[in-house]
């Protein structure tokens, strides 16, 4: 089981009626994708702007016909990435969630609906009409997800995964998979822009991407942490899920100069017992303060408890001395949320006389 996600109780099988109205939707788009001219377009992307548009992700061939008016996004970090565009009145969707919505786009975010929490089932996304689906995961969009991308794309949807999960990375493994190399902020930049061409606002993409490379220059301007240790706590208190050595966590080490206690394993997020946790001491403690409940000790609060009083535990250095950072979930998954990650563990190793 991933700690990432978690599936939502499937519903009776859509209508036949929405299903056709669907199949239909499919066979335009499909004529629109076939075409080789596009329409000018307004600057916000309002028709096919540069469209059709064609793409390289995850091994598949994508081609979207014309700007998405009614998308689904089945991840938060995927539906982030969305909104912060300015799109949320293209979105006819959003699932998965283990954090509130990023500060500044509570307003978009309420204007969309929520098809699940966790994971909805394909008929739930089939209800909405996408005419575009995008997700943070190759495992939303894989067999045991959703539904396979091929499900989608039969009938006409084109559908994106972030290169970030694709990139350098097995996900055959089972769990969250496992990466060859470590992964870097431009996979997440990449996302950007390619969602920002399918969706006919390349512009947006650009200020986006500088606004990201400007954040995580000034988070670790004249910063030295080569000396600090870190370990990176996702979720789950019996066999806690931890970071490997090149997910998001290890963009976060790195831009630091510090070290991953478990930078020796490749797996994104291998579960680890904390016997073996306490013999690396890290010198601080990066926890997941997660919202959802489909994991045991999700919130911050839930963790330190747990750390404070396990025997394991309660004697490590970052415990008896309290040095905790606190991210989102999203902060620690590949996603324009990582920049915060880097913001927030940086702004902690100065706080606690870590880093220069």
């Amino acid at each position: 089981m991933s700690p990432r996600t978690q599936r939502d109780p499937v519903p009776p099988i859509a209508s036949t009626v929405r299903r056709t109205a669907l199949l239909t939707a499919g066979l335009v788009l499909l004529t629109a994708c076939g075409g080789g001219s596009s329409e000018k377009t307004s600057q916000d992307g309002s028709s096919a702007a540069g469209h059709p548009v064609t793409l390289k992700n995850c091994g598949r061939t994508v081609t979207v016909g014309a700007a998405p008016h009614h998308a689904v996004s089945l991840d938060q970090g995927s539906t982030e990435i969305l909104l912060s565009l300015g799109l949320a009145d293209r979105l006819a969707g959003t699932s998965t969630w283990t954090d509130p919505v990023m500060k500044g786009l509570e307003k978009a975010s309420a204007s969309v609906p929520r098809i699940a929490e966790n994971r909805p089932s394909s008929e739930k996304v089939l209800d909405k009409e996408p005419d575009f689906i995008s997700a943070s995961f190759e495992s939303t969009l894989g067999k045991g997800g959703v539904a396979p991308r091929e499900q989608f794309e039969d009938l006409g949807v084109p559908t994106y995964v972030s290169p970030a999960d694709c990139t350098a990375k097995d996900n055959s493994t089972g769990g969250d998979g496992s990466r060859t190399k470590p992964l870097t902020m431009e996979s997440v930049y990449t996302e950007v822009h390619d969602l920002a061409a399918v969706f006919g606002v390349p512009e947006r993409g650009d200020k986006l991407v500088a606004q990201l490379r400007a954040r995580i220059s000034r988070a670790t301007a004249g910063i030295e942490a080569s000396d600090a240790t870190l370990l990176y706590w996702f979720a789950n208190a019996e066999s806690p899920y931890l970071a490997g050595c090149c997910g998001a966590p290890g963009i976060i080490t790195e831009e630091l100069g510090a070290k991953n206690v478990f930078d020796d394993t490749h797996e994104e997020w291998p579960q680890i017992n904390w016997e073996t946790v306490a013999d690396r001491n890290p010198d601080v403690l990066v926890i997941g303060d997660l919202t959802r409940k489909s994991q045991t000790a999700e919130s911050a609060e839930k963790k330190i408890q747990f750390l404070e009083s396990n025997p394991a535990t309660r004697n490590m250095d970052a415990v008896r001395h309290k040095r905790y950072v606190l991210l989102s979930g999203q902060a620690m998954n590949p996603s324009i949320r990582t920049v915060e990650g880097v913001e927030l563990v940086a702004a902690g190793l100065r706080g606690f006389g870590l880093a220069g």
